[in-house]
């Protein structure tokens, strides 16, 4: 537990560059043809704290790699969805922290950089999970290279990115046209932790959407969220509710004060500040951790 913890009470820093990072897509962006952005922008505020780095006008998404110390590393990968509402990315808060908290368990974090803002009113989350169901296949078509258990690809997305998570491990079909190899790798994670995760319900009446789907071979999912969350943790707990009685491996925290987008971070409780130990303990028991 101390060991977990480490990272959040001390100000464990984040890796200072990754090891690696490589273009999503082989080509432009499927749903980017013609589309016409301006230039990528990172901005930081450290007047106005917490101080977070935010990155607007992505068009080219990237990953990007974050090992463990090789004695330490257990093979498993995490491929990271910050959050942003779709407009931008919480690039630190939601990124590489947690990918240096991924880090400290022996496991390889990799920021995922998807697209913002959203391409489509209607469909706000497309062209983000079309760069995470790529992002899967490209990780699995990399795992030799890279070192990396193929059967142990993770995802883990906070609010907006907990959404784009969330339909990456779900949907059983690509939203995109198969363009090359890459795209015959299966594009489903084997394992997903959605914290604080956004819009997976109707606004006003309480119920997952439509197209929120548990499948018989959705894969196991660790949820955190808490009660005072403006973003609804009715999110988290229908999801739940639908993955246990479609028999599927869950686990869910739900605790009464924290609010939102705190990462990894001291939140409104410290209560809502331990979800980071509780699914590394879940990550342990499900056997993800082991060498």
């Amino acid at each position: 537990m101390v060991s977990v913890l480490f990272p959040l009470l001390f100000g464990f820093p984040p890796p200072a560059e990754a090891q690696v990072v490589v273009p999503v897509w082989a080509t432009k962006a499927p749903g980017d043809e013609g589309l016409t952005l301006p230039p990528e922008k990172a901005e930081t505020k450290p007047d106005k704290p917490p101080s977070i780095t935010r990155i607007s006008n992505v068009s080219t998404p990237t990953l990007h790699l974050f090992k463990p110390d090789p004695a330490r590393d257990t093979g498993a990968s995490v491929i990271i969805c910050p959050g942003g509402g779709h407009h931008i990315l919480a690039w630190d808060l939601e990124g590489t922290e947690v990918a240096a908290w991924l880090n400290t368990l022996g496991v390889t974090g990799i920021v995922l950089k998807y697209r913002v803002p959203a391409r489509d009113k209607n469909l706000p989350y497309q062209a983000a999970v079309r760069d995470a169901q790529r992002a899967v296949s490209l990780v699995r078509s990399k795992a030799t290279e890279w070192k990396l258990d193929p059967k142990r690809i993770g995802i883990l997305g906070f609010s907006a990115g907990g959404e784009v998570a969330a339909l990456t491990a779900l949907f059983n079909q690509r939203i995109y046209e198969s363009s090359d190899e890459v795209d015959t790798i299966s594009h489903r994670p084997d394992f997903g932790l959605l914290i604080y995760p956004a819009y997976l319900t109707e606004k006003g009446d309480g119920k997952l959407r439509d197209y929120v789907k548990v499948q018989k071979d959705t894969p196991p999912l660790f949820l955190a969220h808490a009660h005072d969350d403006g973003v609804t943790p009715l999110s988290s707990a229908l999801l739940y509710v639908d993955l246990k009685r479609a028999g599927r491996s869950a686990e869910l925290h739900i605790v009464s004060k924290g609010g939102h987008g705190y990462g990894l971070r001291p939140s409104a409780s410290n209560e809502a500040s331990e979800w980071p130990a509780r699914a590394a303990a879940w990550l342990k028991h499900t056997g993800l951790l082991k060498k």
